[in-house]
């Protein structure tokens, strides 16, 4: 059995999910779903203290000159001392074109199959694996990194094979044209061929490592591509994994596991610019921070370019049947990994009047003291924290809440100050509370761009209408992938739509409950619009996958005779 007929009913299944854009997942939602969970757990856990135990990860790809590996986890701040392979650049881009040679000409649906198989792969023999992997380097929660880097990742994977294989399709082999010039007849046998771009480079970011890795990775992949990961130095762990599961898997199947190879730096000497301009890059997938990510775009010529970075993710407090809800809700979305997430609300925009509800105005200043209480209820309590807030990827994330607590408290009024909070598992591990403060659009540079990290702002407005203009011209300018309004108001919530439509961010209403405000569903939420500066590329659509593959085409003249024939047949 071909491995596209093993995983078929899969497949079909997600196609449709993906055309009526409802709820569907191959995957359990929580890791004490997963089949046979506990073994998976012991195993998924042994094989990553492996890791830890061996020094080496050892993948034979090309020209390798050396070992590095700075990895130092968030959890126990004590280094990984995990060495990794580094080649030199001009010998994966050599034995990736060699690679794709086979793999271009062999039919989509062969490519789709055998890429179904990897996320087959990597979830029933890596799903923990990575799991610890993510924890020990991203610095997630436990089940974040199950949910988020794992099952939500894999989904996300299968929907772009879903785009691809949609794009491709569109593409027919072979046609008969026929069309009359003057008194004669021109019959025109015509062929149809997809062409990749040519070299695919990854790059992979430091807090969500496999989220956008892996989807772009199948991308380039299904449509004929070979790919360069380039994991950040922080976290490689996640996608050496993710890197020899796909060659062992590409092998495997009879296929050149160059295909996919990596590459790794250092923060001392980083080989991003490198890639990005090396005369063999055709493709490149970037997910990281908007000062390089706006490098990438203006840079990668001639290679096509898809970037995620991020944006000042907003939110227009104006009216509401339930604060006390609407503040829970906003606040856990505030919360969750620290706000280390492209899609976390930070400037929360309110009318100095205030906030209606069903009993009345409530002021300004009690809204943003009752959400500042809503953090603090989750945070004060370290088991719970640990939960919600799970750890500090970076260091640099630290020195940056010091820094915007200093400017607070001379330019605003700081509703928490951030504190270290004793994770319950972990005593060594790097945390921090969120940084909440209130300020006035005078100090509109202190939140006009992305302050990573778990720092927001609660910003007074004059009235509902300033609130929703300022929100979303930041958004628009400033970039935004994510916004959140909440109005009892339809015509004010139609404003709403139609402003956020023209800053090209997306909008959710209303939303209180179990479910974050920000969570993405895959085969029915898009990700990133690609309207604002936080990122040209959309997971996931057609777009994703068009811009990867070229067509080609050739035609000859046929006679009339076999014309009739080919017509009649």
């Amino acid at each position: 059995m071909s491995f596209y007929a093993k995983h078929k009913e899969r497949f079909e299944l997600a196609q449709e999910a993906c055309a009526k854009r409802h709820c569907w997942s191959p995957y359990p939602d929580m890791p004490d779903k997963y089949p046979d969970a506990a073994t998976a757990k012991q195993t998924g856990k042994l094989a990553f203290d492996q890791h830890l135990t061996r020094g080496k990860f050892d993948i034979d790809q090309p020209g390798i000159n050396q070992w590095i590996g700075e990895e130092v986890s968030p959890y126990t701040q004590q280094a990984l001392g995990i060495l990794y392979p580094q080649s030199h650049l001009d010998a994966l881009f050599q034995a990736a074109e060699v690679a794709m040679t086979t793999w271009a000409q062999t039919p989509y649906e062969v490519r789709i199959g055998v890429l179904m198989e990897v996320i087959d792969t990597l979830y029933k023999d890596h799903l923990f694996e990575v799991l610890h992997a993510v924890m020990h380097t991203a610095g997630q929660s436990y089940n974040m990194a199950y949910a988020g880097s794992g099952v939500n990742a894999l989904d996300r994977s299968i929907e772009a094979l879903v785009y691809a294989e949609q794009a491709m399709k569109s593409v027919t082999p072979s046609a008969l044209w026929s069309r009359r010039f003057g008194s004669s007849n021109i019959a025109l046998q015509k062929t149809y061929r997809i062409v990749p771009k040519g070299v695919a480079v990854c790059f992979s970011c430091a807090s969500f490592p496999t989220w956008n890795a892996w989807p772009s990775m199948m991308a380039s992949l299904a449509t004929g591509n070979p790919v360069i990961v380039k994991p950040h130095p922080a976290t490689v762990l996640p996608m050496a994994i993710t890197v020899k599961a796909f060659r062992q898997v590409l092998k495997a199947a009879g296929f050149d596991p160059n295909l996919v190879t990596m590459a790794i730096d250092s923060t001392t000497e980083p080989i991003g610019k490198l890639l990005i301009k090396h005369p063999k890059t055709a493709i490149v997938d970037f997910t990281g921070s908007v000062k390089f990510g706006q490098w990438v775009e203006q840079n990668s010529h001639p290679a096509v370019a898809f970037t995620e970075t991020a944006g000042c993710n907003t939110v227009v407090l104006e009216s509401t049947d339930d604060l006390d809800a609407a503040l829970r809700n906003l606040a856990t979305t505030m919360c969750l990994f620290s706000a280390q997430m492209c899609t976390s609300p930070q400037n929360i925009y309110i009318p100095q009047a205030g906030v209606q509800t069903p009993t009345g105005w409530v002021s300004f200043d009690e809204v943003a003291k009752r959400l500042a209480d809503a953090v603090q209820a989750l945070t004060s309590d370290p088991k719970k924290a640990s939960m919600i807030l799970a750890t500090i990827q970076s260091h640099q994330t630290l020195a940056l809440l010091k820094d915007m607590s200093e400017q607070a408290s001379q330019r605003g009024h700081v509703l928490l100050s951030p504190t270290a909070y004793a994770h319950p598992d972990f005593p060594d591990a790097r945390t921090s509370t969120p940084l909440m403060m209130q300020v006035t659009p005078h100090e509109h540079d202190m939140y006009s761009q992305e302050r990573f990290g778990p720092i927001s702002f609660v910003i007074r407005c004059k009235d509902a209408h300033d609130a929703l203009t300022q929100a979303t011209q930041d958004a628009k300018q400033h970039g935004g992938l994510t916004a959140f309004l909440y109005s009892t108001r339809e015509d004010f919530i139609e404003q709403a739509e139609n402003a956020y439509a023209k800053a090209g961010a997306q909008l959710t209403i209303n939303l209180v409950g179990a479910m974050p405000l920000n969570f993405a569903a895959a085969y029915s939420d898009y990700h990133v619009t690609g309207l604002n500066p936080a990122g040209n590329a959309t997971l996931t659509n057609l777009a994703f996958v068009t811009g990867r593959f070229g067509v080609v085409q050739s035609r000859r003249p046929v006679t009339t005779a076999d014309t009739t024939l080919s017509a009649n047949a």
